[in-house]
């Protein structure tokens, strides 16, 4: 059980800003290209409490984090709201702004990086600091791939959407009611592992290969 605890309060800061940042990062880049809506709902902040979803920021992750024995957590926070008509140009900005959360969370799992190393070359692999960097690597890394899933209402489906040509595009945003049923069903029938664990290897690649200058600094 205190290793459970332990685990878990490892894991609470990186998940609580893995998830705010992304959010935040949507409402950021909407403001930015013409759609005021989350920044008129107080969202467009990096107050962790105005987008703390009671289940699917903490309840969700504990249960998911003790029933697969530490092995699986994930989260969500209470979805950003965006008008996509409202944007400037709105195939292209909406592309930019369903992309704006996984980019949050690349960034962030690079700075998870930097500290992982910062922390080893100073006191070594181990101690808190180090499991904390390591989980917000880990968070980080999958937030960024699940929520690339190219089905919606997820930011890749977002993505694809705008790319699209417009009947098609109008055919796939008709998926949108039962998105959510559909990827749940693909994640607990392992068919998404492929895409999940692929992206996520080839984001860490990158990462490492984009830090390697600063990284020597600690070698």
């Amino acid at each position: 059980m205190d290793e459970m605890i332990r685990a878990v309060t490892v894991y609470a800061l990186p998940l609580i800003f893995a998830i705010t940042l992304h959010e935040a990062a949507h409402a950021f880049a909407a403001k930015r290209y013409g759609d005021a809506t989350a920044f008129v709902a107080g969202r467009m902040t990096l107050d962790p409490f105005k987008h703390i979803d009671p289940f699917g920021t903490v309840a969700m992750p504990l249960l998911l984090y003790f029933g697969t024995q530490g092995a699986f957590t994930f989260g969500y926070a209470k979805p950003v709201p965006v008008d996509f008509g409202a944007l400037r140009k709105p195939r292209l900005h909406s592309a930019l702004v369903a992309f704006a959360g996984p980019g949050a969370n690349l960034i962030m799992a690079f700075g998870w990086l930097l500290l992982a190393t910062i922390v080893e070359h100073q006191s070594g692999a181990s101690g808190f600091l180090f499991e904390m960097s390591e989980a917000g690597i880990r968070v980080n890394l999958l937030m960024f791939a699940f929520n690339l899933i190219p089905i919606l209402p997820l930011d890749g489906g977002r993505i694809l959407n705008s790319m699209l040509p417009r009947a098609l595009a109008y055919r796939f945003s008709q998926l949108e009611r039962y998105g959510f049923i559909i990827v749940l069903a693909l994640v607990f029938l392992r068919m998404l592992d492929w895409w999940i664990v692929g992206l996520q290897n080839i984001a860490l690649l990158v990462l490492q290969v984009v830090a390697l200058p600063l990284l020597f600094l600690f070698r």
